[in-house]
């Protein structure tokens, strides 16, 4: 992949860069979030993994640029004091999120996770991905083989998660996909919502698929194979 590399931090560009490299990548570094935004409109990266915090254009504006002009995956760096910027930047169309300190092998499993969100080809009729096989035309789900009755709503949050897969979705992005500009203020109906989707494709009842973000959101693991968060979901976003 061709990514891109944003913090004005010279060790960590230089430890990210030497990594990701490595492994196979094409990495070009950019200390703010001005100089990324030329490097971004010259290079065209398919990833961008940025720092929250910089001098001039922050993380938050780079993130909100990129989506005016692009679809390519997004992942922002933060120190854990910096919720409030990383929960915005995830409003912005960020597409996960990493506190720092990390390990390098982390972050080269969530670049992972977005390739192959980037090679999945939407089918139009029918979504399989991991457990699950959505058809969109016949309303119907299947989990592992076993098909689930869900009610339009529950259909509408599981088809929107798939679309999104193993990508931090903020409160306010899903209130606003599934009730539109309405439901930002409601924040009790996603959480009822997820009770009642949980309840129907998570087995045994403990968490597996749509794992909780405390205090920013939701992800979906379409193996199960994610762990669930023991915190408090916290308040909508």
């Amino acid at each position: 992949m061709r990514i891109l590399v944003v913090d004005d931090e010279p060790q960590i560009t230089r430890v990210l860069r030497t990594s990701l490299v490595s492994n196979g990548h094409d990495v070009t570094v950019a200390q703010d979030g001005a100089e990324a935004m030329e490097l971004f409109l010259k290079v065209h990266p398919e990833l961008v993994i940025t720092d929250l915090v910089m001098p001039g254009l922050d993380g938050i504006e780079l993130t909100r640029a990129i989506r005016d002009r692009s679809n390519a995956p997004v992942i922002v760096l933060s120190v854990r004091s910096q919720d409030a910027q990383k929960v915005a930047a995830l409003d912005e169309g960020a597409d996960d999120y990493m506190t720092k300190p990390f390990s390098i092998q982390e972050l080269l499993a969530r670049v992972r996770v977005q390739m192959r969100r980037i090679a999945t080809v939407e089918a139009e009729s029918v979504i399989e991905l991991g457990d699950f096989r959505i058809d969109l035309e016949r309303h119907q789900v299947t989990v592992k083989g076993q098909e689930t009755h869900l009610t339009p709503k529950e259909f509408d949050l599981l088809v929107y998660f798939a679309r999104n897969a193993d990508r931090v979705l903020t409160h306010k992005t899903l209130l606003r996909a599934i009730w539109g500009g309405a439901g930002i203020d409601q924040p009790e109906y996603l959480r009822v919502l997820i009770a009642q989707l949980r309840r129907k494709i998570e087995p045994g009842g403990e968490p597996r698929y749509v794992l909780s973000e405390p205090w920013v959101g939701y992800r979906l693991s379409p193996t199960g194979e994610g762990n669930a968060h023991k915190e408090e979901d916290g308040p909508a976003s």
